[in-house]
């Protein structure tokens, strides 16, 4: 017997009362600049047990404007940016050689909460790279050794064979460099702070870079949800 997509859309409610709790934001209380914000956002994420709050959307263009976005996760954020990696020769980093520009989005539902960040990207020093890889899990530098991300695959099998041999060599080879392997850091231009409310009156504040440019000051508004 199939299933009614529609109505199963239908029933489902947002923001259960019984798992979720929405806060009150005070915009006017929030600081000059979005990152100590998010900072405390994301620890608040954490504190109130949301599962993988460390996982955003990153949406990126080809050459032709095309939009793509798949679910990566978070490796830092500080005055250089929000950062993730992947290799160069990826799709999302064939996109960003030729459109160096992302948005990336955090939903934290437990809480009620989204962030949206918007801005241009620069790729890391290669330096800064290997350090993050190689800071991370076995699996990760597996993972990045199996390489060839985004390619097409003949079958399970041939990913089984290549994934156990660069486990094997992860082990093996706790450093072992991967020359793709970019970390980028999207450096905002806008950062959205969005607050749910049970009763819709959603609070969102957003951050713009006053003038547009790196460097400058943050100017502060709020938008109508």
């Amino acid at each position: 017997m199939g299933t009614d997509l529609h109505e199963l859309l239908r029933s489902l409610r947002v923001w259960d009362p019984e798992v979720t709790t929405l806060p009150s934001f005070d915009p006017d209380t929030a600081p000059g600049d979005p990152l100590p914000l998010f900072t405390a956002w994301f620890a608040e994420a954490v504190a109130a047990g949301q599962r993988e709050p460390h996982t955003m959307s990153l949406a990126t263009a080809d050459e032709e404007g095309r939009p793509d976005v798949r679910i990566v996760m978070l490796h830092g954020a500080d005055a250089d940016g929000w950062s993730f990696a992947t290799h160069a020769t990826s799709r999302k980093g064939a996109h960003l050689a030729t459109r160096p520009y992302a948005a990336l989005g955090f939903y934290w539902p437990v809480l009620g909460r989204q962030v949206r960040v918007r801005g241009p990207v620069t790729a890391a020093p290669s330096e800064a790279g290997r350090a993050d890889l190689h800071a991370r899990s076995t699996g990760a530098l597996a993972a990045a050794l199996t390489g060839r991300q985004s390619e097409d695959l003949s079958s399970l099998d041939a990913l089984a064979r290549t994934s156990q041999a660069a486990w094997e060599r992860a082990r093996r080879e706790p450093e072992a460099p991967v020359p793709t392997w970019t970390l980028y850091r999207v450096c905002p231009q806008e950062v959205e702070f969005f607050q749910g409310d049970e009763r819709r009156r959603h609070v969102r504040l957003v951050y713009r870079r006053g003038g547009g440019g790196v460097g400058r000051g943050w100017d502060k508004g709020l938008l109508w949800p």
